[in-house]
């Protein structure tokens, strides 16, 4: 493991074992940076052959940085546990990582790397939970689109062999969509429903695929509704100590990170350490704060955020950008003026 390559997985690895108790092959290569989650989305729902289609390294780098995974899972102790891989499309076809790799090559991206701390029964369910064949997802796309079947369009697609199919080719078009914004009611109605499927739609600014709702029987979404009506006010009052357990984990986790900016940046004013935690680790936000990195107190991670605040705080890159200078033009120019803010605070 004495490799770069390998320090840099292991760093990965840790990461995610320390947020989740577990680490897996995705969890590497997004980690890595090879791979963006907006990528593993689109593998996930059958939309390529392989996921080496969308990395940024070919098979045999990929491949590279598993190994040194693996490597490194064994000499932690860790317990290896095989794990499906099935595309949310109707035909729930086997997910491959590499475009040609065989059967013993795919295996070594399939297997789940897990924490011996867990309890066996703790681990059962972690297995069971990874097993279990993904939701069907439906897009909702933002580009204009053709059926591979009648050629028309429509709101939403499924793929099927690689290929768009509209709801009514798919024979899922007499399932009625239920927008998010009620778990409750979402959660019940799909398990009423013989048939379901999430409807996704990719967020271009955010570069992700975000949750619209989910389509499901007309019958189900009924049974759901009266489920909701029954124990609504059970439900009110469990939202309102989940609120208030939310809020006061998000001030000991300001108050944790905060701490951590200035244990690296001695210099950093302690007002805008707090100001800065505040800001980066917003529930929702999707900012660098809320990453599994920033969450175990990462030192490149709180770096990040640390950068991000001087860049829009201390220099001129809002105005530089306002003016119609590109991103990263911007970012070169200002470059100085952060290095001279991080020296200082770093002293």
């Amino acid at each position: 493991m004495g490799s770069k390559l390998g320090g840099r997985v292991a760093e990965a690895a840790k990461i995610a074992l320390t947020a989740r108790k577990y680490v897996t092959a995705i969890d590497v290569l997004t980690g890595l940076r090879w791979l963006h989650a907006r990528h593993v989305d689109t593998w996930r729902q059958g939309r390529v052959d392989s996921l080496e289609r969308l990395a940024a390294v070919d098979a045999a780098r990929m491949v590279e940085a598993v190994t040194h995974l693996r490597e490194w899972a064994v000499a932690s102790g860790l317990v290896a546990s095989e794990t499906a891989y099935a595309a949310a499309s109707r035909d729930r076809r086997p997910l491959r990582f590499t475009a040609e790799g065989g059967e013993e090559l795919e295996l070594l991206f399939r297997v789940h790397w897990v924490s011996p701390t867990l309890s066996e029964a703790r681990q059962r369910q972690l297995a069971e939970r990874q097993n279990r064949a993904p939701d069907l997802v439906v897009v909702a796309p933002l580009e204009t689109w053709a059926c591979a079947g009648c050629r028309e369009t429509g709101p939403y697609l499924i793929m099927e062999d690689d290929q768009p199919f509209c709801l009514t080719c798919a024979d899922m078009d007499h399932l009625h969509f239920l927008p998010a914004g009620n778990a409750a009611l979402s959660r019940r109605a799909k398990k009423e429903s013989g048939l379901s499927a999430v409807v996704v739609q990719f967020n271009r600014r955010r570069k992700r695929y975000e949750r619209l709702g989910v389509l499901v029987e007309e019958t189900a979404l009924i049974r759901a509704e009266e489920q909701c009506l029954a124990d609504e006010e059970v439900r009110l009052r469990r939202r309102e100590r989940d609120r208030d357990r939310r809020a006061h984990e998000d001030i000991e986790f300001q108050a944790r990170m905060a701490a951590e900016i200035r244990r690296l940046f001695p210099g950093c004013p302690p007002e805008r350490a707090e100001a800065i935690a505040l800001h980066a680790a917003v529930r929702g936000s999707g900012r660098v704060g809320r990453t599994a990195a920033a969450r175990v107190l990462d030192e490149n991670a709180i770096t990040l955020a640390v950068v991000a605040s001087v860049r829009h705080l201390d220099t001129d890159y809002d105005s530089l950008l306002m003016s119609g200078v590109p991103r990263m033009a911007a970012r070169d120019q200002i470059r100085p003026r952060i290095d001279q803010v991080l020296t200082g605070w770093r002293a």
